[in-house]
């Protein structure tokens, strides 16, 4: 297995994405996907941050840093809101991106485990799927730091994966989320699950045990190119039915699902 070097994974993809992505989103989102399917999934998490962000009752005015803020998306909707925003990433690649992408605001280098900022300096952080990228022994020393530059009475907002898995994430169950960050001394206002998908998610597990039959049966031998695209295109014309179908479903299934069954939690903690 391929050793995860978080300094080459980011970088590769902040130099190789299509420049016609004019926000940037497949470096930070599933950069093998279709620009729709990122636009997407972007829409539904700008929703879950706004929702965390009434949770949190962070004013007009506030300032906020934005932990791994990769090419930009969050550090420019902040300002949007009125919020004096402030970056940081550990890529210098996706900084470039991140101005390149019109981010005028503050944009600083750095560790989310070791941040160059002083203590008490923001009067909130977000760490939107970031953390699940560091090797879980530093974790809680990022979490640590993000707790450490909040100011008395600010919030992190934290949108991580409770689940999946992958050479370059480290989901955590919602319980050890919240017992990490209170580990570091911030007291959890609330969390709820983000991106059900109940209907898409049927899909491609369906799919991926059939292609796993496919395999192990040895009804085939290695895929020529031409099939390999035909096979990309079925797939993701399904999943242009199924996943538009399930994010107009997720409201319903955020309110009768349990969050522990969504793919995200998004949980708000105060200092």
């Amino acid at each position: 297995m391929k050793t995860y070097s978080p300094k080459d994974y980011w970088t590769s993809l902040a130099e190789n994405f299509d420049p016609a992505d004019a926000a940037g989103l497949a470096p930070v989102l599933h950069p093998s996907s279709p620009a729709w399917f990122n636009q997407l999934i972007d829409d539904l998490q700008f929703r879950a941050i706004r929702k965390a962000m009434a949770v949190a009752a962070i004013p007009v005015g506030a300032s906020i840093l934005d932990v791994g803020c990769g090419t930009g998306r969050w550090v420019r909707r902040y300002h949007e809101l009125g919020l004096h925003a402030t970056g940081l990433d550990a890529t210098p690649a996706m900084l470039r991106v991140a101005r390149d992408r019109g981010t005028a605001e503050t944009l600083v280098a750095g560790e989310a485990y070791h941040l160059p900022f002083p203590s008490s300096g923001f009067d909130a952080v977000s760490d939107i799927t970031v953390t699940q990228h560091i090797p879980a022994v530093l974790q809680r020393q990022a979490l640590s730091e993000m707790i450490r530059v909040i100011r008395p009475g600010g919030c992190l907002i934290l949108m991580e994966l409770i689940r999946g898995e992958g050479i370059h994430i480290f989901p955590r169950k919602p319980q050890d989320w919240i017992e990490q960050a209170a580990s570091c001394g911030a007291k959890l206002v609330g969390w709820f699950g983000q991106e059900y998908l109940l209907l898409d998610r049927l899909f491609v597990h369906v799919a991926q045990a059939m292609v796993g039959r496919h395999r192990v049966g040895g009804i085939s031998q290695r895929p020529s190119s031409q099939q390999s695209t035909m096979a990309r295109r079925m797939y993701w014309g399904f999943r242009r039915i199924t996943v538009p179908i399930s994010a107009w479903a997720d409201p319903v299934a955020g309110w009768i699902c349990p969050g522990q069954i969504a793919t995200h939690g998004v949980f708000v903690f105060k200092k």
